[in-house]
């Protein structure tokens, strides 16, 4: 919640103390004349009247900017449209997308596993194959007293096309396109993984940056409080003690606005280093932390995890992949049969079609069925089909196992956010008694009627306060980003649109 509090919000105007009260000078004020005492009242008077105008700033802001509970909104934008240069937290999560590495990286793999797939294909038609050669012997042979030629060229073809090989061509293509499920499955896990890491980063960036503000309003209110104190104190109206607290006060705060700083530049280095930019740009992130409408129950949420969760689905293609590994490894349980071609030609030139004593009958061809068994191999190919069965036994298991995983999951981030939203409700109302306590403990402070350090605790508890409904707000969005991914839906923006 923003709320922007001038120099001198403190402030009240000063109407002197009320009728039927004294103030009594301090002990070594005890001999200054009537006169002195009333020009010391008008001058702090004068002190107190320059620093009024900011009541009524606190007291609007106290109503502006109202939060209600998660429950009971609608689906509204917590992002403001992004201009040139700057990222909202769908501009954000767009550029990760497409430029992030690691997603970079997993579409190769998918690409990569797609070029598998074609390549188990091509196992399905004939393989052709040629072989050219030349020899040449130290003499020329004889045969039936007739000298042969002793250069020769041969030049063959052939073809062999599988015809049955116990399903081991066709479990193998349908394993290597269940593989490219798999890898496109994976690619949309990085995806979700990488846009929960990008809106995890931006919602920390927005609160840093909430954080930051506090502190600045908190250092603003204990400067302007240490003002007030050190008037009192020039005209004897408050211990030295007071100015001392209101200083050390300030010099925490001035200390606590720092680390706010450096924690807000922290996370745009983490956001930069999401979007691939460079680390050190200044990149200008905008968005307030709005909550989202969630109005789904448990029920409706499992049914869209089951559907749509990339890890789900890898599980099933991963049992899949292994029923085509026990078919692969039984495959050698049969015999393999293959149709065959070949076709040779030689001659004594490089185009080997005969020579001068061989002008006819230099090719031939041939063809034929083979049909080869692996009949005792000491049970190798047994024991690799049992191998086989087991691992897609501990496959099934797993799956079954992350069903429960992905209910727990589920369940947890929806408690997450519940929870979040009643904290919400509770910080928005401590945060309104925590600014009227201010006021009332300033008021009463420059009244003359309470101390310096119930001022100071009621500036502890406003900052304290403005912390907890600033955290409130972060965790509902983030525990929303996680849940949305505990579904596995994309939400750019946290909306369901």
């Amino acid at each position: 919640m923003h709320r922007t509090t001038a120099a001198g919000s403190f402030a009240g105007p000063y109407t002197g103390p009320s009728a039927g009260t004294s103030v009594a000078p301090s002990a070594g004020q005890s001999g200054t004349p009537r006169r002195m005492r009333r020009l010391s009242r008008a001058i702090l008077c004068c002190l107190l009247l320059g620093m009024s105008p900011a009541l009524p700033v606190l007291a609007a802001d106290m109503s502006a900017d109202p939060v209600q509970p998660a429950s009971g909104m609608g689906t509204i934008p917590s992002i403001a449209p992004a201009t040139e240069g700057e990222y909202d937290m769908r501009r954000a999560v767009e550029a990760a997308l497409r430029d992030n590495q690691g997603v970079v990286a997993a579409r190769a793999g998918r690409d990569a596993a797609e070029e598998g797939r074609k390549s188990a294909r091509g196992a399905f038609g004939p393989a052709v194959s040629t072989t050219y050669g030349y020899d040449r012997l130290n003499e020329k042979p004889r045969s039936m007293s007739r000298e042969l030629d002793d250069d020769t060229y041969t030049w063959t073809v052939g073809v062999s096309q599988p015809l049955f090989t116990g399903l081991r061509l066709l479990s193998t293509y349908q394993k290597a396109a269940l593989e490219t499920e798999r890898q496109a499955l994976t690619l949309d896990k990085s995806r979700l993984d990488l846009v929960v890491q990008v809106q995890e980063a931006f919602l920390a960036y927005l609160k840093s940056g909430e954080n930051v503000r506090s502190a600045r309003d908190a250092l603003s209110r204990l400067r302007e409080q240490a003002k007030v104190t050190r008037a009192f104190y020039d005209v004897g109206l408050r211990p030295r003690l007071d100015v001392l607290q209101a200083e050390v006060d300030v010099t925490n705060a001035e200390s606590l606005l720092i680390t706010a700083e450096n924690n807000h530049a922290t996370q745009r280095a983490r956001l930069n280093t999401l979007l691939t930019l460079p680390v050190g740009s200044d990149t200008d992130y905008v968005g307030t932390l709005v909550p989202v409408g969630f109005d789904m129950s448990l029920e409706q949420c499992l049914e869209r995890a089951y559907r749509n969760r990339p890890d789900v689905r890898i599980a099933g293609k991963a049992v899949e992949i292994a029923g085509k590994d026990v078919r692969i490894a039984d495959s050698g349980l049969y015999p393999q049969v293959s149709a065959n071609f070949n076709w040779a030609t030689e001659g004594d030139r490089p185009e080997a079609s005969g020579s001068s004593l061989s002008p006819t009958g230099f090719s031939q061809w041939s063809t034929g069925l083979k049909a080869e068994w692996s009949v005792f191999e000491w049970g190798r190919t047994w024991y690799s089909g049992q191998q086989a069965r087991q691992v897609e036994t501990q496959v099934r298991a797993e799956e079954a196992n992350l069903h429960h995983e992905v209910a727990y999951e589920v369940q947890s981030r929806l408690l997450t956010l519940t929870d979040s939203s009643k904290r919400i409700a509770v910080a928005t109302k401590g945060l309104v008694q925590a600014e009227e306590a201010y006021r009332v403990a300033v008021a009463r402070y420059q009244a003359q009627v309470g101390t310096n350090t119930d001022v100071l605790d009621a500036q502890a508890k406003l900052t304290e306060a403005e912390a907890a409904l600033t955290g409130a707000k972060a965790e509902y969005l983030d525990a929303l980003s996680k849940l949305w991914a505990a579904m596995g839906e994309l939400k750019p923006s946290l909306t369901d649109g």
